[in-house]
């Protein structure tokens, strides 16, 4: 039975009145009790020994902290599986095996998803806050970027988002674009870029500055690239930044932020660096199109595989593999770490574990995870978009495209953090609420123009991306740069695992089933388009903030 806040009181000043044994015992004796109710005096009433309490009230946390993930994941995953239900049940009935394989690979990538999001949180998430303020430690720019180099390298060629990436691009063109040279040339990418973007925190350079030159040779490189790496490129760059990723590039930035002195220009530096990170990947692509001078590549789904009877078999057929690359995937980060703990680190025991357990969560979870995905998941995207873009009116696969994109954007979690922080920065003048319908809007219609793209064979990829990103950049100089650091960084945001692996295939399936589309070109694009949206709508809401600060005064009282 609860006990209300007056009686736990009362029971309380009893004990203190009563309380004549000052002994070790008798301290202990009070504390016990004073620390059982804490929470709802104080709270539930713990009843055991005070070890007892204290190690349950650890489990309890615990348990919090996982119901807390699988609400997330499950806000994510639940919203695209009950529109692949409905429509089964209307426009696009499914096959009973492609359904049932549907089904287990959500529950794989909700289970999985949970379990990669704690191992993030109590190992990766951690090691990058460590190196971050162990990198500063000796106050040398050198020792940032090549640290930056190394980790940047390791951590990118682990993110999930990216492996889908590679894995469609993969199997899109036959193995002509290997998914090993994807993986390797995005994270080189990632790492050089990141080296710079640290660099520029040191250096206190412009971020609006640096972002109109690295988007400015984005342009000239895109020129003498091939139509079909220019999709893979921006979409790579909309992959990276994902939930292994962001959270470690944001700890390098705050732990490099804190050589500065001005704690302001500190907080506005930690903002940023992962949209300048991201752009790596778009660089990496365009050199490796270039180089390799790799030019009239075309590109087709194999759609005849989802006529398979097996529900089972195809979960068993890539767990092995998938383990296998994950595998040597995080060894560089475990083993970077062991390195530095031994050397420099020094971190206690308990610690360490906590760690090392992270990483394993880590491991088990992005095995469940793409096991799901590759096994289950993607196919029914792309058989959906397929079947849609295959009747006679295109209005349903553009409807189906624009509810995919709003569901998207509304069910992930990072978005919420996101909304409450720019609320929370601007003292409450942008209403989260106005950040989220933007933000839903945005990557909605970011979505409908990507099937529309697909439909038209006249629009182009660059059509959009152009006009989008001049507009962002040129609005970086009108918008307060923290702003401007939280618009660049969102894109990953946006582009959560959802995008990457249900409406990525859904753009396949719609390019692959209209005549003359060619896959590798007109089914990606899509995850650079919904990155594409925040840069622009969270800047339009900054200048927005602008004048109204200008008009209330606060800038002066600032």
């Amino acid at each position: 039975m609860k006990r209300s806040k007056i009686e736990l009181m009362a029971e309380l000043l009893q004990r203190m009145r009563k309380k004549t044994d000052y002994s070790i015992n008798g301290l202990t004796s009070f504390r016990k009790f004073v620390y059982n109710n804490k929470d709802g005096l104080f709270g539930p009433l713990c009843t055991g020994n005070y070890v007892n309490c204290k190690n349950r009230r650890k489990e309890d946390s615990h348990l919090s902290v996982i119901i807390s993930k699988l609400k997330e994941v499950l806000l994510s995953v639940l919203p695209i599986t009950a529109i692949v239900i409905i429509l089964n049940f209307t426009l696009t009935p499914l096959d009973r095996p492609v359904m049932l394989r549907f089904l287990i690979g959500a529950l794989l990538v909700i289970i999985g998803l949970t379990i990669f999001l704690l191992g993030v949180d109590t190992g990766i998430t951690p090691i990058g806050n460590t190196m971050g303020a162990g990198m500063i430690k000796p106050n040398k720019v050198t020792i940032v970027v090549i640290a930056g180099l190394l980790l940047g390298f390791f951590i990118s060629i682990a993110e999930p988002d990216l492996h889908i990436l590679a894995g469609q691009v993969d199997s899109v063109t036959g193995g002509l674009i290997s998914k090993v040279a994807i993986l390797i040339v995005v994270s080189l990418g990632i790492a050089v870029m990141l080296s710079i973007g640290l660099a520029r925190i040191v250096y206190n350079f412009p971020l609006n500055k640096l972002l109109t030159i690295l988007y400015g040779i984005i342009l000239i490189l895109a020129i003498f690239t091939s139509p079909e790496f220019i999709a893979v490129a921006f979409d790579a760059s909309g992959a990276t930044t994902g939930a292994l990723t962001v959270p470690f590039i944001l700890a390098l930035a705050i732990g490099v932020s804190k050589l500065k002195k001005d704690s302001k220009s500190s907080e506005k530096d930690s903002f940023g660096l992962v949209g300048i990170s991201s752009t790596g990947a778009i660089f990496g692509v365009l050199i490796m199109s270039i180089i390799t001078k790799s030019d009239k590549i075309s590109g087709s789904l194999e759609m005849s595989g989802t006529e398979s009877s097996a529900v089972l078999a195809p979960f068993f057929q890539q767990v092995s593999t998938i383990a296998k690359e994950v595998l040597v995937a995080l060894a560089p980060i475990l083993l970077i770490f062991l390195v530095f703990q031994k050397v420099s680190f020094k971190l206690s025991k308990t610690k360490v574990r906590k760690i090392l357990f992270g990483i394993l969560f880590t491991f088990i979870g992005l095995v469940l995870f793409l096991t799901g995905v590759n096994a289950g998941f993607m196919e029914v995207g792309s058989i959906v978009g397929y079947k849609l873009a295959s009747m006679d009116s295109p209005v349903y696969v553009v409807l189906v495209g624009l509810i995919l994109g709003m569901v998207t954007i509304l069910a992930e979690p990072a978005v919420y953090v996101l909304t409450h922080q720019i609320e929370e920065v601007t003292s409450g003048y942008v209403k989260r609420k106005v950040v989220m319908v933007s933000l839903a809007l945005g990557v909605a219609l970011a979505v409908a123009l990507s099937v529309i793209r697909i439909l038209i064979p006249g629009i182009k990829l660059w059509h959009y991306l152009l006009p989008g990103f001049i507009i962002s950049i040129v609005l970086s100089y009108f918008v307060p740069e923290l702003f401007v650091g939280i618009a660049f960084d969102s894109g990953g945001v946006a582009s959560g695992p959802m995008t990457a692996t249900f409406i990525l295939a859904f753009a396949q399936g719609v390019a692959e089933s209209i005549e003359g589309a060619n896959v590798l070109v007109d089914g990606f694009g899509v995850i650079a388009m919904v990155a594409m949206t925040p840069i622009i709508a969270l800047q339009i809401l900054g200048l927005i903030f602008k004048m109204k600060s200008k008009k209330g005064g606060l800038e002066n009282n600032g």
